[in-house]
């Protein structure tokens, strides 16, 4: 039930496809694991939201990405989250949850989910987090033959529908980056739309991957570089996506405000309260994010009179016919 009305009616697969042919680089999104973190990231004007593994296993299980999450709760949370927001979706599948049987059915729910895009990557099951040691790879033949199968669901599916392959070939056991480079020439001869590079290690490294595919759209992860890559550096090197992880910045803001009310007790709060008083998410103003005015206003339109008129008989706090009184 999507209560926020669409901004577009292209397709989101489309527009994603759209954005990438455009080549405005890097696009801006932001990684996160619910539906309020995808319409947190809509709200702040962001061109596509990420659903990281990582932040699923850990927000939906409490759970490390070890490989313990499941293809059914990925499934679920991506079309909870497609239905909250109308902005483009990228669904992270692990290692496609088996061999190519079993990625050819992720890729078909994952599309008929509504995402946009989606990724699998090359390590054996049960994976690691890509920022975590300890990682193996497949064998290159298997890797292409789940890369294939991805590409057909999609050709079948949704053409506008893009796939991602990512290897974690530069730091997994016996990799390098001559593997980034072999694997990467087969995944893209496979026909995935984007090859997505784990764990480069330097600016040098990332130059010598956009040398050797010129024309590829392409992904990293740059955590390891030092300075980190500015924006200016993704330009550069023509970098398709860029984005943050919100769990992070919400895990330490959450954890820090706690250990002030643990502390200070009740004034901590008020404090809170009204050092941010104004800001669009203060007050209810989360209560406007997730939809209560378009409640209130499908309830104007279909419940009876008699019902209405009772609705102005109760009191409460928050009104939602009221969008001016949310963040007081």
């Amino acid at each position: 039930m999507r209560l926020r009305e669409s901004v577009t009616t292209e397709k989101p697969s489309a527009f994603f496809r759209r954005s990438l042919n455009e080549g405005i680089f890097p696009l801006a999104g932001v990684w996160g694991a619910t539906a309020h973190h995808a319409q947190l990231a809509e709200a702040a004007g962001f061109t596509h939201f990420g659903i990281s593994g990582s932040s699923s296993s850990m927000h939906l299980l409490g759970l490390p990405d070890a490989g313990l999450i499941t293809a059914t709760e990925i499934i679920e949370n991506a079309r909870r989250i497609c239905q909250a927001v109308s902005i483009p979706v990228i669904v992270d599948c692990d290692t496609g949850f088996g061999n190519a049987m079993n990625v050819i059915r992720t890729v078909d729910a994952v599309i008929r989910t509504g995402a946009a895009s989606m990724f699998i990557e090359d390590q054996v099951s049960p994976k690691r987090c890509g920022f975590v040691k300890g990682k193996e790879l497949i064998p290159l033949d298997e890797a292409v033959g789940k890369f294939r199968a991805a590409c057909d669901v999609r050709d079948q599916m949704d053409r506008d529908f893009v796939v991602q392959a990512r290897t974690d070939a530069r730091g997994a056991v016996g990799g390098g980056m001559d593997e980034v480079l072999r694997r990467g020439e087969a995944y893209l001869n496979a026909g995935v739309d984007v090859l997505y590079v784990e764990a480069l290690q330097s600016r040098e490294e990332i130059r010598t991957l956009r040398e050797a595919f010129p024309e590829a759209w392409l992904k990293v992860t740059t955590q390891a570089l030092q300075p980190p890559l500015s924006t200016k550096e993704f330009e550069e090197f023509r970098l398709c996506t860029v984005g943050v992880h919100i769990t992070t910045a919400g895990a330490i803001a959450m954890f820090d405000h706690l250990r002030d009310y643990r502390e200070r007790g009740i004034d901590a709060q008020n404090d809170h309260v009204a050092r941010f008083r104004g800001h669009p998410l203060a007050g209810f103003g989360t209560f406007d994010l997730v939809g209560f005015p378009k409640i209130s206003e499908l309830e104007s339109r279909y419940l009876s009179e008699d019902t209405l008129n009772r609705y102005e008989q109760s009191m409460g706090l928050y009104d939602p016919r009221d969008r001016a009184q949310a963040s007081r």
